[in-house]
Formats: C-alpha cells, sequence, structure tokens
C-alpha cells in the first residue's frame, strides 16, 4: 500500500462504522470554510521558507481532496481514481504543446493557449472575464481580472501609473500606507477595491461586447 491508499483508507475508517462522528457527519458544504482556510495556511508555508511546514500544510490541503472525495464514494457518485484520472485528462487536454504537437510563444502564449481551451471545454461562458470567483479577496479578483483582461486583448496596460513602485516589496509598502490612510479616513479598502473592480469588470464586458 502507497502512503496515498493509506491516507485514502485512513479517511475511509474515519468516516465508517465505528469511526470519528465529527469526521461522519461532514457534507461537502460543511467543508468549505476548511479548504478555504487550508489554501491561505498554505500560501503562508510558502511563503516561510519552511519546508517542514510546507510539507504539513500541503498535507492539510490533500486532506480536504481526500475528503471530498470520500464522501462522495459513499454515496455511489465518484472517488479519488476518478477525481486523480478528471485531473490528468485535463493536465493532457490542456498541456497540448507538451502531449500534442501545439507549438506556443513562451509563457504568454501557454497561457492565451490554455484559456481558449478553457472556453471551448466551456461554451455557456461568453465572455473571456466569466468564471472568475466572486468570493476571492479584493485583491485577488482585481488580478486575476486584469490578467484575463490582458490575455484576451481587452486592457493592454497602458493606463499603468508610470510612477508605480517596481518591487514586490516597494508595493507592499505602498499598499500598506494606503490601507493605513483610508483607514484614517474610515474607508473600507477591501469594499473600495471590490467597487472599482466591478466597475472596470462592466467597461472590459462592454468593450468585448463591442468587439
Amino acid at each position: 500500500m502507497s502512503e496515498l491508499d493509506d491516507v485514502v483508507a485512513v479517511m475511509a475508517r474515519l468516516r465508517g462504522p465505528g469511526g470519528c462522528p465529527w469526521d461522519a457527519e461532514q457534507t461537502h458544504a460543511s467543508l468549505v470554510p476548511y479548504a478555504i482556510e487550508e489554501a491561505h495556511e498554505l500560501a503562508e508555508a510558502v511563503e516561510s521558507g519552511d519546508d517542514a511546514h510546507l510539507r504539513e500544510e500541503l498535507g492539510d490541503v490533500l486532506l480536504q481532496v481526500v475528503f471530498h472525495a470520500e464522501i462522495a464514494r459513499t454515496e455511489g457518485r465518484f472517488d479519488i481514481e476518478d477525481v486523480a484520472a478528471t485531473l490528468a485528462g485535463k493536465l493532457r487536454r490542456r498541456h497540448p504543446h507538451v502531449f500534442g504537437d501545439t507549438e506556443v510563444a513562451g509563457v504568454d502564449g501557454v497561457l492565451e493557449n490554455w484559456d481558449a481551451i478553457k472556453r471551448a471545454e466551456k461554451p455557456e461562458r461568453e465572455s473571456a472575464l466569466d468564471g472568475i470567483p466572486v468570493s476571492l479577496p479584493a485583491l485577488a479578483r482585481a488580478e486575476k481580472l486584469l490578467g484575463r483582461a490582458r490575455r484576451a486583448g481587452l486592457d493592454d496596460g497602458r493606463a499603468a501609473d508610470a510612477s508605480a513602485p517596481d518591487s514586490e516589496a516597494a508595493l507592499g509598502r505602498a499598499l500598506l500606507e494606503m490601507v493605513r490612510g483610508a483607514t484614517a479616513a474610515g474607508l473600507d479598502s477591501e469594499r473600495a477595491l471590490r467597487g472599482a473592480t466591478r466597475e472596470l469588470e462592466r467597461e472590459l464586458r462592454a468593450r468585448e461586447a463591442d468587439g
């Protein structure tokens, strides 16, 4: 038995007869907050540079995958093998420059091709901007929106402030100072950026619709 098989077996035991009552009563919905929390803790572990911490947090993220798969397995819907097969198929399908004969020009070409493949897989999405979770933190959603817009040719970044910080450290300090000033003025930085991002998204969608 591999270590991964062992994790799956442990999870099945926890949710099975005579197992843990808490684990047994969990649902996909009840686990959502834990998945979000573990993703944030993983990011913190990556930034810490501590391999032991990173290994532990990766395990906690893996737990979420195994947990959801075990719930689905007991309901006769799918299991962890189906999850792995779906992932492997997606990776092959979205990397035709590796597993096929498609040629791409660098990282930008990879991302543009990835977006095109995703749109073909999900024809119900009418816009290149569809599918960006509204629940993302404001800054993460703004970055995601701008990245999608740039790759779709809707925003070339020419309006960017030429005086913007040229390093992450300087950017971090500048953002912190903006938040400090906003807080002193009684403004909500998160809500403000969400509003600005929504306004930009409306403008980009209108530009996309005009062709």
